[in-house]
């Protein structure tokens, strides 16, 4: 009979939880002497992923969908019996704020990069130099060194100019990081705008070019075709509890922190917790955050330069209101805001039209977004400063006046990693100093090669096909 062998997974967010899941699963339907061992620090599983029920509302304190072409974590909730419970977004107009006024994003925009001349032309959201600008991509030469990562800002002023990017490029794409996009690496954050440049040379040609036609566009899962996000209408915790439950409960160590990895003369691992206890692996998997893993190992296996920027620090304040409390109630999902506004929010979504399910007739569910990468004090004042703050600038966008029935403030306190110029290749280098000096140990998360919640998924699933094939 084969020996028996032992994963040990650090961090218990949707990476670690998914790679025990997916280890579990491989070791029974395929019966490998393969078990594991889960540790988390905190008392409770999940990472940012928290969900409230409250009088009817469906509130996500962290990530609130995810994009329903990376499908990687659609079968995650299938193989948990969930995919009944999945629901795609409501589409509708959206905003960008510039200006002190509220824009709606032109039809044909790809995020911010404009297919359509028509709704271009018309919007007020550039000047006509600004336009005219943005209209020289389309005879501007590829960059010379295509190749080379550059940041996402420089890529596109270079091709569409500064106006089009702060009012539109910027707050659209930087949400998404809560980055600043001069420092964000393009070839890891979105490296088909190169690939793009590279084949078509002009931007707006080829993203034109790779607008799937209406009879290509994927639908929702299921019946309608609707938004190209995904959820759960029982909320995203619902997944974590049902993996939770369809593990073995003795795998999983809560309120247990790591305090080193240290690789003994057998190639096993030892990993020792604070407490002063300790337990051994075959393989490790580190899924926790790159700043937490790297105090684990060795100073050879390190890269100095990787994630040398701090994560940026976020909140979001979700608010319920009655219906009546929206005096300008604005049709669409919501807007983003061009960081040269003088206001403290960032982005809201309208989440009772973007997601109908999460609030009850009759009531009005809004989530701001606090927290630039170069402006992250808002993060740390207290409920009641964030709020008041907010509650001025919608005051002023949408003319709310009142308070809200109840509302939640959820900080991430430097929870978005910068994936900055060269991430991809500090990366690679981590990669091989981990298989040159501790063969067997893998790292997965959103530190790495994405930090959409598809993304994590795919990362633990990538370490999981490495163990089991090196174990076996």
């Amino acid at each position: 009979m084969p020996e028996r062998k032992h994963v040990v997974i650090i961090g218990g967010g949707i990476t670690g939880l998914t790679a025990a899941f997916y280890l579990q699963k491989e070791a029974k339907e395929k019966n490998l002497p393969i078990t594991y061992t889960l540790i988390e620090a905190s008392d409770r599983l999940g990472g940012k992923i928290k969900t409230i029920h409250r009088d009817g509302f469906v509130i996500e304190r962290g990530p609130d969908s995810y994009l329903g072409r990376k499908q990687s974590l659609t079968k995650l909730i299938e193989h948990a019996g969930l995919e009944e419970k999945l629901v795609s977004n409501e589409t509708g107009q959206a905003y960008v704020m510039s200006g002190g006024k509220l824009h709606p994003i032109p039809e044909g925009a790809v995020m911010g990069v404009p297919t359509k001349v028509g709704p271009f032309i018309k919007t007020k959201l550039f000047s006509k130099a600004g336009k005219a600008r943005a209209a020289m991509d389309l005879v501007l030469p590829r960059r010379e060194g295509a190749d080379q990562d550059i940041s996402v800002g420089h890529f596109f002023r270079r091709r569409l100019g500064d106006q089009v990017v702060e009012n539109l490029i910027e707050p659209l794409l930087s949400g998404i990081y809560a980055g600043d996009i001069d420092r964000l690496s393009l070839q890891s954050t979105f490296p088909q705008f190169q690939d793009v440049e590279r084949k078509s040379r002009s931007l707006i040609l080829g993203m034109k070019q790779n607008i799937p036609k209406a009879s290509e566009r994927p639908g929702t899962y299921g019946k309608k075709k609707k938004g190209q996000f995904l959820t759960l209408s029982s909320g995203l915790e619902s997944l974590v509890e049902r993996l939770e439950e369809l593990l073995e409960p003795e795998s999983i160590w809560k309120n247990k922190k790591v305090s080193g990895i240290e690789r003994e003369e057998t190639g096993r691992y030892r990993v020792e917790l604070e407490d002063g206890t300790n337990t051994h692996g075959d393989s490790v998997i580190l899924a926790s955050p790159y700043s937490v893993a790297k105090q684990l190992l060795p100073e050879q296996i390190r890269v100095d330069e990787f994630h040398s920027t701090p994560s940026t620090s976020v909140a979001t304040i979700a608010m319920a209101f009655p219906a009546s409390a929206l005096k300008n109630d604005i049709n669409g999902t919501g807007f983003v805001i061009s960081r040269k506004e003088p206001t403290t929010i960032t982005a809201c979504t309208w989440t009772h039209r973007k997601w109908p399910h999460t609030t009850p007739e009759g009531k009005v569910l809004l989530r701001c977004y606090v927290g630039r990468a170069n402006n992250q004090e808002i993060v740390f004042e207290s409920d009641e400063a964030i709020l008041k703050a907010v509650l001025n600038d919608l005051d002023k966008i949408m003319d709310i006046t009142s308070e809200p029935d109840f509302y939640y403030v959820s900080r991430w306190i430097q929870s978005m990693p910068q994936y900055e110029v060269n991430h991809k290749q500090l990366w690679q280098k981590l990669q091989n100093n981990l298989s040159a000096h501790y063969p067997g140990v893998y790292a997965a998360g959103a530190s790495y090669e994405g930090v959409g919640l598809p993304d994590c998924v795919a990362s633990a699933e990538k370490a999981v096909t490495h163990i089991i094939k090196t174990l076996r």
